[in-house]
């Protein structure tokens, strides 16, 4: 039997379809929301921000705190780079006091960035506190935890993760429904953006407390003001969920190497495990990645997690294979004798311990039968 006769792979009804968006799959919107991002920061002017600073030799501490309060007046240097043609650079900070000529205090990192990138991209201290010299501060930034899942750095970054989605991501929609994917491929993104958050916190706590001499394995002791973006933390949320609902299915690694589905989708994981212990490249992005899988893993086990997320547009989705119908029902409400309650039991059971490409033919025509008559109701 190919996959397509598979519950989970057929297509949602017209009205389950126009119910998702103008006949779009949720899978669809998320890919062209992140490319249309994508094309429209292409046009809009590239702005500087500050990622990073750090203070001149011999500054006291009652100084630096009377600049970060504002009592002490400050001053930014002019950038003389382009944003448009440089990537990073620095702008040093003034302190302004009377009958004395301006003192440079500080000097802040600064970071080329697209116009709705800047607004998006999250990091540690935007997430939790951050003072820079001359900027001002800035804290508690909640909407860069679904913002950043939609930026990207480049155009590679852009495609790999809009492939890993537009194949993967349809696999995990007719399993669960539009609404419902939509919430597990969001949480996913949120749940990377939180391990990021809790490690690079972490390792910034003991880098202070430690001078720098201890270094825990799996901290990140990058700077916290370094921005994060990408959709790859939902994308490996969605990897694994499909390598649970299509553990055997064949897939190409570099679109030539074949291997099982559920082989790619947990080598990729030790892959970026290792990353985050051993403080590879790019170990802050691959902790995000980490977060996210662990989020699809734990949301595809217990689907039922995702009912409340968008209960304002309607307690069910109506294109899910899995929790189709007009409401949450009962398993007994699949049956009406005591011997069908107790195979539809079986059936689910089996359905949630070894994944639905277990069932045999005959369970699938049980249970799409037991919920046809569900839905149609007496």
């Amino acid at each position: 039997m190919g996959s397509h006769d598979r519950e989970y792979w057929r297509e949602p009804t017209s009205a389950a379809r126009s119910r998702a968006g103008f006949g779009w799959s949720a899978t669809t919107w998320l890919v062209a929301i992140c490319v249309a991002v994508f094309v429209l920061d292409g046009f809009l002017p590239r702005q500087w921000v500050v990622v990073g600073s750090s203070w001149q030799p011999g500054i006291p501490d009652e100084i630096q705190r009377r600049v970060l309060d504002g009592t002490i007046v400050t001053s930014l240097s002019t950038i003389d780079q382009d944003p448009s043609r440089s990537l990073g650079g620095e702008q040093a900070v003034f302190a302004l006091r009377t009958n004395s000529d301006p003192e440079m205090i500080a000097v802040n990192t600064v970071q080329s960035m697209p116009f709705l990138q800047r607004w998006f991209y999250f990091s540690t201290s935007t997430a939790l506190y951050s003072s820079i010299p001359g900027v001002g501060t800035s804290a508690l930034q909640v909407w860069r935890v679904i913002g950043f899942q939609f930026c990207h750095a480049d155009l590679t970054h852009l495609i790999f993760n809009m492939i890993g989605l537009f194949f993967f991501g349809p696999i995990v929609e007719r399993y669960l429904g539009s609404k419902r994917f939509t919430a597990f491929y969001l949480l996913c993104g949120v749940a990377g953006a939180l391990l990021y958050l809790m490690l690079n916190f972490g390792g910034f706590l003991m880098y202070q407390a430690s001078n720098g001499r201890v270094a825990i394995p799996g901290l990140l002791v990058n700077d916290p003001d370094m921005p994060l973006i990408g959709a790859s933390a939902g994308v490996f949320g969605v990897i694994i969920a499909a390598a649970r609902l299509m553990p055997n299915a064949q897939v190409l690694l570099f679109f030539v190497i074949p291997m099982r589905l559920v082989t790619l989708a947990y080598g990729l994981v030790l892959i970026a495990i290792a990353s985050v212990l051993f403080r590879w490249q790019n170990a802050g992005g691959e902790a995000a990645h980490v977060g996210g899988a662990l989020a699809g893993w734990y949301l595809i086990h217990n689907p039922e997690r995702l009912r409340s997320f968008f209960d304002l547009l309607g307690r069910v989705d109506p294109s899910s294979a899995h929790f189709g119908g007009k409401a949450h029902a009962p398993r007994s409400a699949l049956a009406s004798t005591q011997g069908e309650v107790e195979e539809i039991d079986r059936i689910l059971d089996k359905v949630r311990a070894q994944g639905i490409q277990s069932l045999t033919q005959r369970e699938r025509q049980a249970l799409h039968e037991a919920t046809r008559q569900r839905n149609e109701g007496p």
